[in-house]
C-alpha cells in the first residue's frame, strides 16, 4: 500500500506549534533550543496518541467497527485519549487496565470516568482478559476494534512518520537547523515513526529517544522490528538494524510511574523559565534528558528540538501529589 494514501480520521489540531525556548536559552546558557509542542494538538487534553489515532481510528471505522478497546496502566494516557477519540467518533470506549483497582480515582482515571469509559482491572494476563471481554461486547452485537498499547503498530506508527514531514516543512519555514530532536519513548510507535519519517524525508534530524521505564531492556530489538514492519507495508524502501538504534536508559527514574527528584526538578526548570509543564511519568524524564544532553553530550550551539508528547494528567495523581509536597509546599519559605 502506498503511504500518502493510506486515510486518517481529522481528531486533532496540526500543525502543532514548533517555538524557541530563549528563556531556557539564557539559563542554561545554551543556544538553539526549541520545543514542538505535540501537548497542544487539541483532543482530551492532547499528547502524542493522537496523531497515531487518526489513522487507527479510521481503520476501525472502515471495518464497521462500532468500539475502541486498548490496554495500559490506570494512569494511561494512551488510554485517555483512545476514550477522547471514541467520544469524539460516537464509539464505545474500553480499556483493559492492568493493576488492581486503585481506591483512590486521580488523574487520568477521572478523566476517562468523565468520558463515559468503560473499565475493567486485572492482574491477571491483559490480553486474555481483552478475549473475554471482546467477547461479551460481540454477544451485545457490537464490534470492537483492538488497538495495541500506546497504538504502537503499522499503522499507528504513520502518525509520526508524517510528523516529521510537517516538522521538516517548520524548519524550512523558520530558517532554523537543529541537530537533534529529543522525545519520550515508551512502547516504541512514536519513536519508529520518527525514525522513518526522518530518513524518507530527509529531515536532517537526530532522533534522541529517552526511556521512560528503566527496566525496558533490549528496547531496540523490538523498534528494529517494528520500523521494518512499517517501511514493508507501505513500501518506504527503508531498513535498520537494532544496532543502528540507541534508547537512553539514563533518566528513567527509579521505576516506571515511581516520582523521583531529579524528574521533578527537571519539571520546574521547564516550568520556571517557559511556562511549559511536563509530568513527572513521561517527559519529565525525557525533559530532564534533554537538559543533561544539551549541556554533558551535545556540542554547544548545535541546536535540539524535545517533542513535548503531553501526558499532564499524571502530575495530579494522588503518588506524585504526595511526593510532591516536600519540594514544593512543605519547605520553609
Amino acid at each position: 500500500m502506498n503511504v500518502f494514501d493510506v486515510k486518517k480520521y481529522p481528531l486533532g489540531n496540526f500543525p502543532t506549534p514548533l517555538e524557541r525556548m530563549s528563556n531556557l536559552e539564557k539559563y542554561l546558557g545554551v543556544p538553539n533550543l526549541f520545543i514542538k509542542r505535540d501537548d497542544l494538538n487539541g483532543l482530551g487534553l492532547a499528547g502524542n496518541k493522537v496523531r497515531k489515532l487518526e489513522y487507527l481510528v479510521q481503520d476501525a471505522m472502515d471495518q464497521g467497527c462500532t468500539a475502541l478497546l486498548t490496554y495500559g496502566g490506570p494512569q494511561t494516557n494512551h488510554g485517555r485519549l483512545t476514550v477522547a477519540a471514541a467520544v469524539k467518533c460516537g464509539m464505545k470506549a474500553i480499556l483493559i487496565l492492568d493493576e488492581e483497582r486503585p481506591d483512590y480515582c486521580s488523574g487520568n482515571l477521572i478523566l476517562v470516568e468523565l468520558m463515559g469509559a468503560d473499565l475493567y482491572f486485572t492482574t491477571a494476563d491483559p490480553k486474555q482478559k481483552a478475549r473475554e471481554v471482546m467477547a461479551e461486547y460481540e454477544k451485545r452485537g457490537e464490534k470492537v476494534y483492538e488497538i495495541a498499547p500506546g497504538g504502537s503498530s503499522e499503522i499507528g506508527a504513520l502518525g509520526y512518520f508524517f510528523m516529521m514531514q510537517e516538522l521538516g516543512r517548520q524548519l524550512k519555514e523558520q530558517d532554523i537547523h537543529p541537530r537533534y530532536l529529543v522525545a519520550s519513548s515508551g512502547s516504541l510507535g512514536t519513536f519508529s515513526g520518527m525514525w522513518l519519517g526522518a530518513k524518507y524525508f530527509n529531515v536532517g534530524l537526530e532522533v534522541v529517544p529517552v526511556a521512560v521505564d528503566p527496566l525496558a531492556s533490549c528496547r531496540e530489538v523490538p523498534a528494529a522490528d517494528l520500523i521494518n514492519r512499517t517501511s514493508k507495508k507501505y513500501g518506504l524502501g527503508l531498513t535498520c538494524t537494532p544496532e543502528e538504534l540507541k534508547i537512553n536508559l539514563s533518566y528513567a527514574g527509579l521505576g516506571y510511574n515511581i516520582p523521583d527528584a531529579d524528574t521533578q526538578e527537571a519539571m520546574r526548570i521547564l516550568a520556571s523559565t517557559e511556562a511549559i509543564f511536563v509530568d513527572p511519568c513521561y517527559t519529565g524524564k525525557s525533559f530532564r534528558g534533554y537538559l543533561d544532553l544539551l549541556q554533558n553530550v551535545f556540542a554547544h550551539g548545535d541546536g535540539a528540538i524535545y517533542l513535548h508528547t503531553g501526558g499532564i494528567p499524571a502530575i495530579w495523581t494522588k503518588e506524585h501529589l504526595d511526593s510532591m509536597q516536600d519540594m514544593f509546599w512543605n519547605k520553609t519559605r
